[in-house]
């Protein structure tokens, strides 16, 4: 196990009716922006329990950050804060908003070019406004971590980074708020998470028994509780655990002093920028090509995982290793999430483009080993159609 300096500040109100303690984690004298998403968060009552537990605190709105949320979009909550003179910043939301969230928060006081904290993958942040979350969207784990992924659309580009000053200072997780999601919503909430852990675990092996069992246990949560979160759309317990599986597969202990890939995220982003894929059904196409197309340098870890949470002990170990990929493939395939660039109209003849924009934004040598350079990338993107 390599060495790992472990840090995560967000304080975690989970279980039904926390919403109401905003009132004790929301700083009584705070200016509060809340930002959210769409309508669904004011049609089904969130924001009106939102703003009456925030009681007599000021509160003003910031609606319709997008599922990849603009940057053009984001830097118009920057100068509400900014003209207004808010202190406190409250995403109502999915990993989309809390993405956004956080970077309007080190957006605010940024001197310069606020683009520059993507362009500098966050080492240009020095400073952030507070921010808390409200959770419904079970899938990215933003709500417990420091990174985000923000879209600037006019330039066809999604970046993310990652900076220690946007830490949630709390989230609030109340399973009963996924109850009326869309079951597309939630296929892709149990996808996002599985590839999460994936990235943190599918690399190669550094002894760290304790993070290999704990992504384990967590990918077999997510096989056993994602169809039952679609079958029985409001059962507590079925909603609690996946919720709180998605919160812990980025939080930080499952990857914390292990290898990590992010490949599969880095060309996933790119598909989502061209062609406008949900996040999470970019990571069903592109994960399965890509442990086919790295199987040798990944060897030692498919073999663990095809026994461990596939259960795939017979057969000689190449057939292991081909029948842990056709497994996983088929667990996104059944939550109903397509697993080939052919199945949204994307053929060969975008492969140029999806090439170009890794080479554009530096993904030239990804992966755990940085040894993933665009021509695999190529080969990856082939395998995925």
């Amino acid at each position: 196990m390599l060495n790992f300096d472990f840090y995560n500040p967000t304080r975690v109100a989970f279980g039904e009716g926390t919403i109401a303690r905003l009132d004790e984690l929301v700083p009584a004298d705070a200016r509060v922006l809340v930002l959210y998403g769409g309508g669904s968060a004011e049609r089904n009552g969130t924001l009106a329990e939102v703003e009456a537990a925030l009681g007599q605190r000021s509160v003003q709105r910031f609606g319709g950050i997008e599922p990849n949320p603009s940057y053009e979009t984001l830097m118009k909550a920057v100068e509400q804060i900014r003209r207004e003179g808010l202190d406190f910043l409250l995403a109502v939301g999915g990993g989309s908003v809390i993405d956004g969230t956080k970077f309007v928060a080190a957006a605010v006081g940024h001197a310069g070019d606020p683009w520059e904290i993507l362009q500098t993958r966050g080492k240009s942040v020095s400073s952030a406004l507070p921010l808390g979350c409200v959770l419904t969207l079970p899938a990215t784990g933003s709500e417990m971590n420091c990174a985000s992924v923000v879209t600037r659309r006019s330039l066809n580009a999604k970046i993310g980074f990652f900076s220690r000053h946007v830490f949630p200072r709390f989230s609030v997780l109340d399973p009963v708020k996924t109850y009326t999601l869309p079951p597309r919503q939630i296929a892709n909430g149990v996808v996002d998470a599985f590839v999460h852990v994936a990235e943190q675990y599918l690399t190669y092996p550094v002894n760290a028994a304790v993070q290999d069992r704990y992504a384990e246990s967590l990918l077999q949560t997510l096989i056993e509780v994602g169809p039952q979160a679609l079958a029985t759309p409001q059962d507590y317990d079925v909603r609690a655990n996946l919720m709180w599986a998605a919160t812990q597969a980025l939080s930080g202990p499952v990857g914390a002093g292990v290898p990590q890939d992010w490949a599969t995220h880095m060309i996933g982003h790119e598909i989502t920028a061209l062609h406008g894929l949900d996040h999470a059904q970019t990571l069903a196409i592109v994960l399965p090509a890509l442990l086919a197309e790295r199987r040798a340098p990944k060897r030692a870890k498919l073999l663990q995982y095809a026994a461990r949470v596939w259960n795939i002990r017979d057969g000689d170990e190449d057939a292991r290793i081909d029948a842990a990929i056709a497994r996983t493939r088929e667990f996104f395939e059944s939550l109903g999430v397509r697993t080939r660039l052919s199945d949204y109209g994307i053929g060969a003849e975008a492969l140029d483009a999806l090439v170009a924009q890794l080479e554009a934004h530096g993904m030239t040598a990804i992966g755990e080993h940085r040894d993933l350079d665009l021509a695999t990338s190529r080969r990856i993107l082939e395998a995925c159609l």
